[in-house]
């Protein structure tokens, strides 16, 4: 039977957390190069090598095939491949790691507390200024998926490379669409998520390259952490 990978983050809360789900499902991870390694194995489950990557890179990497397993937020993994692919799937919801990518306006804006507000004033925006509404994001796929949704048109995206809440203050960008996990940083910043702006609800999860899925390696894995989780 030929190596299966699984990927997981390879740092930080969402490392610690995989490796302990894992553990208490029964499967103890070996990392190698003394600690420090980017390769890995697994005890428990004969063949399944371990690849210690950002949460981001597994996204990616699962969709272009280069794994064939995957511990990431559904965030990214919304983000990173489109609803219709069918290449990859979501197999297990993990429960750690829970946030919620929002969009989240300028507290002041008193009459927007929707999306349908929102794409009301797209339009004297920009007869006022010229422009269309900015929005500061990481998530471009699921912003444009998400306003399309809503029938927001008016807007183009600011790509944000660093600290999403801080885009408006800093005169980048009106409007932001962002992970949060209390909102506490947003109000902190002035900012106030719509009532109806939550995108996405997401936490950590398992997931597999749709190839993958009859490999009985596979399929003890998501029936034990679906036991857990």
């Amino acid at each position: 039977m030929s190596p299966l990978t699984l990927a997981i983050p390879s740092k930080g809360r969402l490392m610690e957390e995989a490796a302990g789900l894992l553990e208490k499902a029964g499967f103890t991870i070996d990392r190698l190069g003394a600690g420090r390694g980017y390769r890995g194995l697994v005890r428990g489950l004969d063949g399944v090598e371990i690849a210690f990557l950002s949460a981001s890179e597994i996204a990616q990497n699962l969709r272009d095939g280069k794994i064939g397993l995957g511990v990431t937020g559904q965030d990214l993994l919304a983000e990173k491949i489109a609803p219709d692919d069918k290449a990859v799937q979501l197999l297990v919801r993990l429960g750690f790691g829970p946030a919620q990518v929002v969009v989240a306006v300028p507290e002041c804006w008193l009459d927007v507390a929707t999306m349908a507000d929102l794409d009301e004033i797209a339009e004297s925006f920009y007869e006022s200024h010229g422009r269309r509404l900015r929005v500061a994001t990481k998530y471009r796929n699921l912003t444009r998926r998400f306003f399309a949704e809503k029938g927001v048109t008016g807007y183009r995206i600011v790509e944000s490379l660093g600290a999403t809440e801080g885009a408006p203050a800093a005169g980048i960008a009106e409007i932001v669409v962002d992970i949060t996990t209390t909102g506490a940083t947003l109000a902190a910043n002035a900012l106030k998520i719509l009532d109806d702006g939550v995108i996405l609800r997401s936490c950590a999860v398992l997931a597999g390259r749709s190839a993958a899925l009859d490999d009985p390696r596979v399929r003890r894995l998501v029936e034990v952490l679906s036991a857990i989780t």
